[in-house]
């Protein structure tokens, strides 16, 4: 039998119970508020991965030898608290399995359930967005409250990076959290910025959160709700190798494929870097 085409993660070829990396689709873009089409993102990310060589030299790694296993996308709800909801559930399943749950979509609200699940430590989220509301445009589960959802469901320990808008409301709260604004980011560097990170997370659990437009609008266009002045992708791929060691769940989000592919190819190219920067500090006996 020839080799037959699927649309799934390539080289996602383990099966589930051999698998230590899950991946699950959530194409939800119920709550959008300025451009629709993030729903799409899990096909185009899956779909631009058969763009890239197995071959990662950044950690000289295979990732067709990397046990991984992509389940498909869920079949969500339309109302916002059920998609969630939902996510939380098949999350749950993988973290009983032993599972590193790596979610793409996708709006940025269905994040709440995979961290409800996960019960981090510390929820480090990049994004161009504090998403701090209490509610927007009258729904409490809305991709504008996102953060805020986290950290009233309890994972209170909280470090955002690159965000650039928002309320003063939400500002006056963030000052409760830590804030690393792209202005900072590019003033002190953005290893500088993971340098205090890490000092302050230790060796507790991460979950990595990624929206994509947390990167300048300029660079990656294909976003619901772009933003200029943002991070760049070398700065977000810092993040993502140098935080994947520590981290028990990741997700990149947001990704709205409107544009040429570049939005959906950055967001596979780093869920690729995620993988082998987590699985390379496993072999190394630090996971």
């Amino acid at each position: 039998m020839q080799n037959v085409l699927n649309y799934l993660f390539a080289d996602a070829e383990a099966l589930y119970a051999d698998a230590r990396y899950c991946m699950l689709g959530g194409p939800f873009d119920g709550t959008t508020s300025y451009r629709p089409g993030t729903r799409f993102g899990p096909r185009a990310i899956r779909d631009v991965s058969y763009n890239f060589e197995p071959y990662i030299p950044a950690f000289d790694l295979d990732l067709d030898q990397v046990p991984i296993c992509d389940l498909g996308d869920l079949d969500l709800s339309v109302v916002p608290e059920e998609a969630v909801a939902q996510v939380a559930e098949s999350i749950a399943d993988l973290v009983r399995d032993q599972k590193v749950p790596i979610f793409f979509g996708g709006e940025h609200t269905l994040t709440v359930g995979a961290v409800r699940s996960v019960k981090p430590d510390w929820f480090v989220v990049c994004d161009a967005h504090l998403d701090l509301r209490e509610e927007y445009r009258g729904a409490v589960y809305n991709h504008g409250c996102t953060t805020r959802l986290v950290y009233n469901e309890g994972t209170t320990n909280i470090v955002m990076i690159g965000q650039r808008s928002g309320t003063r409301e939400q500002y006056e709260f963030a000052k409760e959290l830590i804030l690393y604004s792209s202005d900072q980011v590019r003033k002190d560097g953005i290893g500088a910025v993971l340098d205090e990170v890490q000092q302050t997370i230790g060796d507790q659990r991460v979950y990595l959160s990624i929206d994509a437009d947390a990167i300048d609008c300029c660079y990656t266009p294909g976003l619901g709700t772009p933003e200029p002045f943002g991070l760049t992708p070398y700065d977000i791929r810092e993040v993502v190798t140098r935080l994947a060691p520590q981290a028990v769940g990741f997700d990149y989000v947001e990704v709205c494929p409107t544009d040429d592919g570049q939005t959906a190819a950055v967001a596979t190219e780093l869920i690729r870097l995620f993988i082998a920067a987590h699985w390379c500090a496993r072999r190394a006996g630090t996971d």
